[in-house]
């Protein structure tokens, strides 16, 4: 656990809002994945670019030896600007132009494409390509229905009656299936639902006969706090394992297991940091209304996630109930009747959980800017990416009233 001084200091050189990632929770993060998957002879992991696109992080994955999942070509931009090998970029788009695959094919990237009909026009002018292809595996997982992916009514992947005409395309020499990919969701939270992921996929893989790599995706849990529920990492390699084996001895290949996280790498290192301006009593509940808003930090109105809230500067042991909001003119509540220490204006307070798809997600609503990110690498504090101005705001605006 980060100390509270190193958020207070941060806070002390960057202001609020600020968002701060420790770098050494990611490092830890990423080998307590790779050594409890290291019964997989021959495994990949991804960073899904989405969670935390910030270059700075990036570089860092790249030195831990990661690939690089992405969803758009803005993202393979990025990731080619980092210095990411093309090899191990996979571009995983939804829904996306023609023309935006090949840009992204011209690149050089890996491709890893969700429809059948995407695939069809690819194909027309790139034959024999070599590409992986996403299923749509017809399993409700994750959280909440937001980050439920997989499920027979999602837009994302290939359903399963539309798999022999993939088949058939590749007999016909139109394309290579060198890869298959399955992501049903986020924050899992039964470990047999990815058993039957898994089960499913490599029952699938076995249609394919120039396939180099299964993609079991993301959607490892982590803790939101103490006792919550967490993805039993030992039993889900256990669970790949076993089907990996078979695999192998009834089909005589080897195929790369490929992981792709982004929350279990990275949401535990973040944390958001404000400042109380008011405290407000309205009938029965009493706010904390903090200097941001869902234009910085989603999740909680989006997703209805949880991330534990604490006072950084403990001058009381005194306990109070607030519903903790922010400053945007719609309803945006960070936590309902959530009991912390007590709080006066100008107290410091802490978003665990917030290394994930958190300042990732954040926009200009209501004209907001968007906060400073810094790091914590080395015991040392490291901005990476300034906090925005008005002019930042109005850079590609264009007036026509002035003449």
């Amino acid at each position: 656990m980060i100390k509270v001084s190193k958020l207070k200091e941060a806070v002390s050189a960057y202001g609020t809002p600020l968002y701060i990632y420790d770098l050494d929770v990611i490092e830890k993060q990423y080998l307590k994945l790779k050594n409890s998957m290291s019964n997989i002879k021959d495994l990949k992991i991804y960073f899904a670019a989405k969670a935390l696109s910030n270059i700075s992080i990036l570089n860092y994955f790249k030195s831990l030896g990661t690939g690089l999942e992405t969803s758009s070509i803005e993202e393979v931009k990025i990731g080619l600007k980092c210095g990411f090998n093309k090899d191990d970029i996979l571009y995983s788009p939804n829904g996306v132009g023609l023309e935006e695959i090949i840009e992204a094919n011209n690149l050089g990237v890996k491709l890893n494409l969700d429809s059948l009909e995407s695939i069809e026009a690819f194909t027309e002018n790139y034959s024999e390509r070599e590409i992986s292809i996403r299923i749509n595996p017809n399993i409700y997982a994750g959280g909440n229905e937001r980050i439920s992916v997989g499920h027979k009514d999602s837009k994302f992947g290939i359903s399963e009656d539309k798999l022999s005409r993939l088949v058939k395309i590749e007999q016909e020499g139109k394309l290579i299936v060198s890869g298959i990919h399955v992501h049903t969701g986020s924050d899992i939270l039964k470990n047999e639902e990815l058993e039957l992921t898994v089960n499913k996929i490599f029952k699938i893989a076995r249609k394919f006969k120039n396939l180099k790599s299964i993609n079991l995706g993301g959607g490892i849990k982590v803790q939101y706090f103490d006792g919550d529920s967490k993805t039993d990492l030992k039993e889900y390699s256990n669970v790949i394992c076993r089907e990996l084996d078979k695999f192998t001895l009834e089909t005589n290949r080897n195929i790369q297991i490929i992981l792709e996280p982004g929350k279990f790498l990275t949401s535990e290192s973040g944390f958001f940091l404000t400042k109380v301006n008011n405290i407000k009593k309205s009938y029965n509940t009493k706010f904390a209304q903090v200097n941001s808003g869902f234009n910085h930090f989603i999740r909680p109105t989006l997703y209805n996630s949880y991330h534990e809230i604490i006072k950084l500067n403990k001058d009381n042991d005194e306990k109070e109930t607030y519903n903790v909001v922010g400053y945007i003119c719609e309803k945006d509540t960070f936590a309902q009747q959530r009991t912390i220490n007590k709080l006066k204006v100008g107290d410091l307070i802490c978003f665990k959980n917030a290394g994930a798809y958190c300042f990732s997600m954040s926009s200009n609503y209501n004209s907001r800017v968007k906060p400073a990110e810094a790091c914590i690498i080395d015991n040392k504090i490291k901005l990476i990416r300034k906090r925005e101005t008005v002019e930042n705001l109005l850079k590609n605006q264009i007036n026509i009233f002035v003449k």
